[in-house]
């Protein structure tokens, strides 16, 4: 199906991509019931894309046309707040922001990062709409801004369970240390790094789709019940939290084994909240990078069934290889992610139609 479905000539064309997010030591206590946290995460490509084409209202059938690339579908939503159609948080974002009287748009959305890889996909897409949609006018939201508005599509829209480190790290991008004071308000440094360590840490990082999306489920709605009854000072919220200084500590100190230390505290705590958040397919891969000389690892996100686990390897590149080629061989689904690392985060611009 062709992407170009109207004869009218765009007026404006706006570009917007936002970073996902890797290696989330700390997560789970940027949320409601962990009421304040300390995470650090890696803003990382492969980013998500929207780009709007403008028109003047009437120049189309419709006003409002989604294209979800990734799923082939161009639609026109219904937006009145009483239900969603297709992509709801897409919809949502769109409902949210508002669109202009004296305009309409197509809006197309694509991200190479596979849907449900627990890399914060879903907080990407709907980063880079905000920010894509809020060029329409002549306000611009702040990063902070984007962050928070995104956040509340999700919980109060969409009614679903999300923290605010995914949001954060897409609207900022790079390294990031976030501590969450209230939730869902937070601050975020940046974590500045000389340049060679920035690459080595980026040609270090491997990051392992398991070949099936993450979604939650019963597993996760016990742990959130469980730590909703023991509250933010739970001892598997206190452990998590304590991972999030020491990665930031290990950086500045050019330290990748204290980094990988984090990482892979980081995943026993997960497991310590649930032995099903470390599933058997991510106990498979980080199996196999240990046997490899891997110096941590982190099953990203909430942890379960699906998703993807960041890998932080040795010194050397063809042993780095050789543990992808392994790993992909152990399981045909499970796929090697390309990445790099986000020097920043959501950026917008508009392209010059001559």
């Amino acid at each position: 199906m062709s992407s170009t479905i109207h004869p009218a000539r765009p007026k404006r064309l706006i570009n917007c991509v936002a970073p996902i997010r890797i290696c989330d030591n700390g997560g789970w206590t940027d949320t409601w019931f962990a009421e304040h946290g300390k995470i650090f995460n890696i803003g990382v490509y492969p980013y998500a894309e929207v780009q709007i084409n403008v028109y003047r209202s009437g120049d189309q059938s419709q006003r409002i046309i989604i294209f979800a690339e990734n799923y082939g579908e161009h639609y026109s939503p219904i937006l009145n707040g009483s239900r969603w159609d297709r992509h709801p948080l897409l919809e949502a974002a769109i409902e949210r922001m508002g669109i202009p009287d004296d305009v309409a748009i197509q809006v197309t959305i694509y991200s190479e990062a596979p849907v449900g890889a627990s890399t914060g996909t879903s907080a990407a897409v709907t980063v880079a709409l905000i920010g894509a949609l809020d060029r329409l006018t002549p306000g611009r939201l702040t990063a902070h801004e984007v962050a928070y508005t995104a956040h509340a599509i999700e919980t109060e829209m969409l009614g679903q369970q999300c923290g605010i480190q995914d949001q954060l790290c897409s609207a900022f991008g790079g390294i990031n240390y976030i501590e969450m004071f209230q939730y869902p308000h937070a601050t975020v440094s940046p974590i500045h790094l000389p340049n060679t360590f920035w690459w080595e840490l980026e040609r270090r990082l491997t990051l392992i789709y398991l070949g099936k999306s993450h979604s939650s489920s019963r597993v996760h709605e016990k742990v959130i019940r469980d730590l909703e009854e023991t509250g933010p000072d739970a001892k598997s919220l206190i452990a998590l939290r304590s991972t999030a200084a020491p990665s930031r500590d290990a950086l500045y100190a050019g330290d990748f084994i204290g980094l990988g230390a984090a990482m892979s505290k980081n995943t026993e705590a997960q497991r310590d909240l649930h032995p099903d958040l470390v599933s058997a397919d991510a106990q498979r891969v980080i199996d196999i990078a240990v046997a490899h000389g891997a110096v941590g690892y982190k099953v990203n996100g909430a942890g379960g069934d699906g998703g993807s686990v960041t890998i932080l390897c040795g010194p050397t590149s063809h042993v780095k290889r050789t543990m992808i080629r392994e790993i992909e061989q152990e399981d045909q689904l499970f796929q090697n992610i390309p990445i790099y690392l986000s020097r920043v985060g959501l950026r917008t611009w508009e392209t010059a139609l001559s």
